[in-house]
């Protein structure tokens, strides 16, 4: 009798899952969509209730039933989502307030300034080991505590989006490694307890926090109640689960030292698989999700969420096509800006459309489209906006390099890299030569593989390597390399000179 696993992953946008047998074969998929909320500007939540347990429960019946698999033989189950959100819960797991998301929520702003004061610069980066930032989970708990009082005092635990749907399922309240020495600086010690004094003296009580614990380790089985919410079988084994980005990077085959994830998503985010930590206040480091190994990473608030303003406002007509039953807008964006060449005609984009993060670290950086002429079209400003993602990563690059890391394998995944000429265009920027696995689902997939070595399907991470099929291969062409280098150098600089204009909008 086979064995078949579980993953699914709540997006910013899109839910997605997957079940996988014990090659790691995809046997059936769903997705569920979903709303992000802004209520005020650099606010944006979801209510977790609805968007996280209710898509993870409507993917799970939809897996079950469309593919036929008996619950009994589903060996695991994993979960990813979201990565340095929060969300207060009760002690039934009832969310007390909507979740605060990611570091695209900027709203704790002065929480930030406030403990970069009360630290000094050189306890805040012993302590954060990163420029502290609003992809910060402590910050927005502070937050919740100044500005919320009172849901601040009722909160049974303060959860991550995955630590949340693994207490839905398991009634156990977990938070895997790779995000509580990362998102929940300084807060766990490296051996995962809880840091009592630090996290007391400021923050919440040390008793709100979940219980750090290994991704790829069982933590519990679904409830008899879960299981009715999700046609699961009660009793079935569930791993800790972890971010969506961490899960992607397994899925595309991060495996080792050396190997380059960059999604492609609503955001861009980039992660570096190193044998040694790195530190450069430019960038991320912490503990990557293969014991032994260390992450270094970054993002970028707008990538897709930049190309689908684009779409939303200048390309409205093909918008209404598609509604009508048209071709995708995005392809035919793509097609009407195929003729527009490298550099797009001298215009120059900084992405910085909700802020940025890494490696500026502002939350009140600005978008810019530097360059207009009148000769320029919306296709010159779509390529435009394309590239200035590309500058994003190529200038990320440029950090590890400093820093003597060498890239052996740079994968791209998430959605972005349905547009083929993106990737060209990151290739050209950076140099180097970009791969996609064929696979292409995503974190739900990787969701699925670390619940399979978490339950004992494989002994350990290594053995997913031999399952993980190569996609397309895209080489950069080297007269393009000739125009972004200058390009290149007008991105870097570009910030640095508008900064303090930027901050007086």
């Amino acid at each position: 009798m086979k064995n078949y696993y579980m993953g699914i992953d709540i997006g910013t946008n899109e839910s997605k899952g997957v079940l996988i047998d014990e090659t790691c074969k995809i046997i059936e998929t769903a997705t569920a969509s979903h709303e992000v909320e802004n209520p005020k500007p650099n606010y944006f939540e979801h209510d977790a209730e609805k968007v996280w347990w209710g898509d993870f429960c409507k993917i799970s019946n939809q897996l079950i039933r469309k593919s036929g698999i008996a619950p009994e033989v589903i060996q695991g189950v994993g979960a990813s989502a979201l990565s340095a959100d929060v969300v207060p819960v009760d002690e039934n797991c009832k969310p007390l307030r909507k979740a605060i998301l990611y570091g695209i929520d900027a709203r704790a702003e002065k929480e930030i300034e406030y403990l970069q004061e009360y630290y000094g610069e050189e306890r805040l980066e012993k302590l954060f080991n990163d420029p502290l930032c609003s992809s910060d989970c402590m910050p927005k708990i502070l937050w919740i505590k100044n500005n919320e009082p009172e849901i601040h005092e009722k909160a049974y635990k303060f959860l991550t989006a995955s630590s949340y749907l693994t207490a839905k399922l398991t009634g156990v309240y977990v938070i895997d490694r790779y995000l509580a020495i990362s998102s929940f600086a300084p807060c766990y010690r490296n051996d995962l307890a809880i840091d009592r004094e630090l996290t007391e003296e400021l923050y919440c009580r040390a008793d709100q926090l979940a219980e750090g614990r290994e991704t790829a380790e069982t933590v519990g089985y679904v409830t008899e109640s879960a299981a009715k919410e999700t046609g699961l079988k009660a009793g079935t084994p569930v791993v800790t689960g972890t971010d969506d980005s961490g899960a992607e990077a397994i899925s595309t085959g991060v495996l080792k030292p050396g190997n380059l994830m960059v999604q492609l998503g609503s955001t861009c985010y980039l992660m570096y698989c190193s044998d040694k930590m790195l530190d450069d206040g430019r960038i991320w480091a912490g503990d990557y999700l293969i014991p032994g190994t260390f992450c270094i990473d970054g993002g970028t608030n707008a990538a897709g969420a930049l190309t689908k303003w684009i779409r939303d406002t200048m390309y409205t007509e093909v918008v209404k096509e598609q509604e009508s039953g048209g071709e995708n807008a995005f392809g035919v964006m793509a097609e009407l800006s195929s003729h527009i060449p490298a550099g797009s005609g001298g215009l120059v984009v900084l992405p910085y459309f909700a802020g940025e993060r890494t490696p500026i670290n502002d939350a009140n950086a600005k978008g810019v489209f530097f360059g207009l002429q009148l000769h320029h079209t919306r296709e010159h400003m779509y390529r435009a906006a394309l590239e200035g993602v590309a500058y994003s990563i190529a200038q990320h690059i440029d950090i590890l390099e400093e820093n003597g890391l060498t890239i052996d394998s740079f994968l791209c995944v998430g959605g972005g890299t349905k547009n083929k000429e993106w990737l060209q265009i990151i290739a050209d920027v950076t140099g180097h030569t970009v791969k996609t696995a064929k696979v292409t689902i995503g974190a739900a997939y990787g969701d699925a593989m670390i619940a399979a070595v978490g339950t004992g399907g494989f002994k350990g991470y290594d053995e997913l390597e031999q399952y993980i099929e190569p996609g397309i291969r895209i080489e950069p062409r080297k007269e393009n390399q000739k125009i972004y280098g200058p390009l290149k150098k007008i991105y870097h600089e570009l910030y640095q000179k508008t900064k303090d204009l930027m901050h007086q909008l």
